[in-house]
């Protein structure tokens, strides 16, 4: 993908919504947006046919040149090779002058926009198939409705030299590490995007999130995995990009409601809260931090706002029965039912046709990350945010029942992601006489220490924890970034009673999983075979913490998962075969 238009200090424009300052690249993001641009362009009649007519959101990007010029003209070179923390790093970078030819078109681009911008990473080596960078690289929002423009081109300034840090954050180098890229310069550009959203006082949110895939690591209820998934969450997408609570659903099947054992437990298990933009009162002024302008709220706020109308249904406690709308009194339930089921908006068909166009262009399966505005009085806007290729493994393997339950299994699941055959001889694992909810921040430093020892050693292992891995709330799960496991080639996601969430939909989580071919194996609390708990304690011990041990197996253990029957397995050769 080329350079884009440039710039020429304009920025909502019918015929042209995607500009670029400066020289450079343009990174993986970017290249995803202008192609998914290019694709509206030529297809989008056909697209809203299906109910809904997709745009993708005004943005400039500025070209990777800016930040290469940045570091060398501010001697920022010295905080990289020293490995400095990722405060001081955002400090010297908050400090550091941007390149003079920049600040006029920033200035003019604050001067233009009175409303929020999503000021995001667009790295040489983000989204690119193979590369698992989705993620890594943080994204600031910024509200934009400061009446002083000087006010909003500061915010802006601090948030693009915010994202630039991040490009050297430790998540970030130990990626890189991780994906053979070590020594290796990155090549930053910075998108700023409109927000797709509307303001509720002093808040400024979509109504829907959602990021969907056409092909599905997870179906149920008698759906395939070519059939795709999409999740939504009320809000910004940041809840579901960070692994939190959202509504996952088969395009095929939308009506087909996630497997909740009772209407009860399907309140406590759906999204109570969300993430907006603020843009009330100005906080406290925190420039190093990502959520500096985002707030989050509770459903009693989103019903205020009247964002519940279309997405919500009440759970009625007398009959134990969650009924469509809001016509009842009762707890709010976000299971979207009014567009699934009464199908009062045309979202998933839009969805699934923009989709298939997708495939079409990137040549095989994808995700795509989208946010959706119902204002009462004007049409619907359904935003394309993200295009990016997904990696799915083409080698036939057949994992049957009765494998999964063979002497010598030492995991099974019938709830697999990936697709192909390993070895491995280290084991991770969370002690389940150890584990305790209320730790699991504690548990993910533990495992970050012996990821490290595991990294400098070149050697990859089997993690096995609790809940779901990379959640967002750490009583749901482990919440561990990807640097901190990146050893990990298969990745066990176990349950415990009382822990027993659905398994993980974090879109950079499982972009990340996907492209580094990381096996994934799900094992609910009462599945019949799970974890050989017993095996994994009697082999010999490398290192352990309060709640995580590192084993090694005497020989190497064979990690097998058939992607299209969704079964995976890891057992011991010598016994199973």
């Amino acid at each position: 993908m080329g350079a884009l238009p440039r710039f020429a200090r304009r920025f909502f424009d019918e015929q042209e919504r995607l500009f670029q300052i400066g020289g450079g690249s343009i990174g993986g993001k970017a290249a995803g947006l202008a192609r998914g641009s290019a694709l509206v362009a030529r297809r989008g009649e056909e697209i809203a046919a299906a109910g809904l007519a997709v745009d993708v959101p005004s943005l400039v990007v500025l070209g990777s040149d800016f930040f290469d010029r940045f570091v060398e003209s501010n001697g920022l070179e010295p905080l990289l090779e020293e490995g400095a923390s990722d405060r001081r790093i955002a400090e010297a970078f908050h400090r550091a002058t941007i390149p003079g030819d920049l600040v006029g078109d920033l200035r003019s681009l604050a001067e233009l926009v009175r409303q929020p911008l999503a000021v995001r990473s667009s790295s040489r080596l983000e989204d690119a198939l193979g590369e698992p960078f989705a993620g890594v690289y943080r994204t600031k929002m910024i509200p934009g409705n400061a009446p002083d423009a000087g006010a909003r081109f500061a915010a802006l300034l601090e948030a693009v030299k915010f994202v630039w840090a991040s490009t050297w954050f430790a998540g970030a180098r130990a990626y890189l590490a991780a994906t053979g890229h070590r020594g290796e310069r990155e090549q930053m550009a910075v998108i700023v995007q409109e927000v797709v959203g509307r303001r509720h006082g002093d808040r400024f949110y979509p109504d829907v999130s959602g990021v969907a895939r056409s092909w599905n690591f997870y179906p149920t209820g008698g759906a395939r995995p070519e059939e795709g998934v999409i999740a939504l969450a009320l809000g910004l997408g940041k809840t579901i990009v960070d692994g939190g609570v959202c509504w996952s659903l088969s395009p095929a099947r939308p009506r087909l409601a996630p497997p909740f054992a009772s209407a009860r437990e399907r309140v406590d298990g759906t999204q109570s809260r969300f993430w907006a933009v603020w843009v009330g009162p100005p906080p406290p002024h925190d420039p190093m931090t990502e959520v500096e302008f985002l707030v989050e709220a509770g459903l009693a706020e989103a019903e205020a706002d009247g964002a519940l109308d279309a997405i919500a249904s009440t759970y009625d406690p007398a009959s134990d029965r969650i009924w469509p709308g809001l016509g009842r009194q009762g707890p709010r339930v976000i299971d979207f039912a009014p567009i699934l089921v009464d199908r009062s908006l045309p979202l998933v068909p839009t969805v699934t046709a923009l989709l298939a166009a997708c495939e079409e262009e990137l040549g095989g399966p994808v995700e795509i990350e989208f946010a959706l505005s119902l204002p009462p009085r004007r049409p619907s806007r359904f935003g394309l945010l993200q295009m990016r290729p997904l990696l799915v493994s083409a080698e036939r393997v057949e994992v049957g029942e009765r494998q999964l339950v063979e002497p010598g299994v030492v995991v099974a699941s019938v709830e697999a992601l990936g697709n192909g055959r390993r070895e491995l001889r280290d084991v991770v694992f969370v002690d389940p006489e150890r584990f305790e909810a209320r730790a699991t921040r504690a548990i993910a430093l533990e495992i970050e220490t012996l990821n490290r020892g595991l990294l400098e050693a070149g050697r990859d292992c089997l993690l096995i924890g609790f809940g779901r891995w990379g959640s967002a709330d750490p009583w749901l799960g482990i919440p561990v970034r990807w640097d901190q496991i990146s050893s990990a080639r298969v990745l066990v996601e176990a349950a415990l009673p009382g822990m027993s969430p659905e398994p993980s939909q974090g879109s950079h989580f499982f972009h990340n999983l996907s492209s580094f071919g990381v096996f994934y194996l799900n094992v609910p609390a009462a599945d019949r075979a799970g974890v050989d708990w017993e095996y994994l304690r009697a082999q010999p011990e490398i290192a352990a913490t309060e709640h995580v041990r590192h084993v090694r197996a005497a020989r190497p253990l064979a990690a097998e998962v058939d992607g299209r029957a969704r079964r995976g397995r890891v057992y011991r050769r010598e016994v199973s075969s």
